[in-house]
Order: C-alpha cells, then structure tokens, then sequence
C-alpha cells in the first residue's frame, strides 16, 4: 500500500457515512469492514472501521466514539467539471441535514466539511491582476455557492 489513507473519526455511525459517501461520488466503493471484538473497545461485533475510496481518495471511517468531532478546519474540495457537476455536489452534500456555509464551503449531514469549487472560480480569484482578484475575491466573500458568472462581473467592474 502507497500513498495517504484519509481517517475519519466517527461516533457510531462509520458505516453510514461510508454508504453516504459512495452514493454521492459516482465513482465511489466499499471496501473491508473490520469489527470489534470481545477485546474492545467498542461492543463486540459492532463495526470499528469502513474502508471506503471516493474520487479516488482512500478514506477509512473509524467508530471511535464521541470524544473527537469533524471541525471547519478541515476540509475537502472538490474540483468540478462543469456547473451541473458544481450544482450536483453542493445539493447533495447540503440535503439531508447538511448545511451551507460561505464561498463554497457546505458541510454534510454527517458534519464533513467541503469546499465546491466550479470551473472558473480558482481562476479568477487568482487572477494576475490584483484588482481584479480582490474584487472577484470580495464578491466570493458575500457567497454561499460560488457563482462564476458572478465573480467575473465583479472582476470585470474595476
């Protein structure tokens, strides 16, 4: 085995979060679920990790219980395609108990934060005219979704 494996600390409900989290990325799987045994620390039989692969990215879901929890200081983003791709993850990841947050960030039902990042954006927040990135910048900053079109219009007001 090379490279990272993500680990996700999870109360109870590892196993969820993993079925969750194939079902919104297309190309996402299952893989080995290991469980408890009588040696603990969790209740023998009951799951204790998930593997599971989204986007290509390993992740394992482990049942740790509830001493740690998923903070806005870590997050993943998500590059899309194209503006349906942008729209797809930002509902999904929203419904259900998820929320949204500002400039792109949701965080989903499970308390997993994400960035949604649709084609264009990274550009033009960076653009190599400074006034240009920080009125493109200033707009983001009014943002739930991040609306291309929009932050264009205000990199182009200047």
């Amino acid at each position: 085995m090379s490279g990272f494996t993500t680990c996700l600390w999870f109360d109870d409900n590892a196993e969820a979060a993993a079925d969750y989290y194939v079902s919104v990325f297309k190309d996402g799987k299952l893989g080995r679920i290991s469980r408890y045994t009588e040696a603990g620390p969790g209740v023998a039989g009951s799951v204790m990790v998930v593997e599971f692969e989204i986007n290509g990215q390993k992740f394992v879901g482990l049942n740790g219980g509830p001493l740690f929890h998923f903070s806005e200081a870590i997050s993943f983003q998500i590059h899309c395609a194209d503006e349906a791709e942008s729209d797809y993850y930002y509902d999904e990841l929203t419904k259900d108990g998820g929320e949204e947050s500002a400039c792109g960030w949701v965080k989903d039902k499970f308390g997993l934060s994400w960035q949604v990042i649709p084609p264009g954006a990274i550009d033009v927040l960076s653009d190599p005219d400074p006034g240009r990135a920080a009125r493109a910048t200033a707009a983001m900053l009014k943002m739930k979704k991040l609306d291309v079109a929009e932050l264009r219009r205000a990199a182009d007001a200047g």
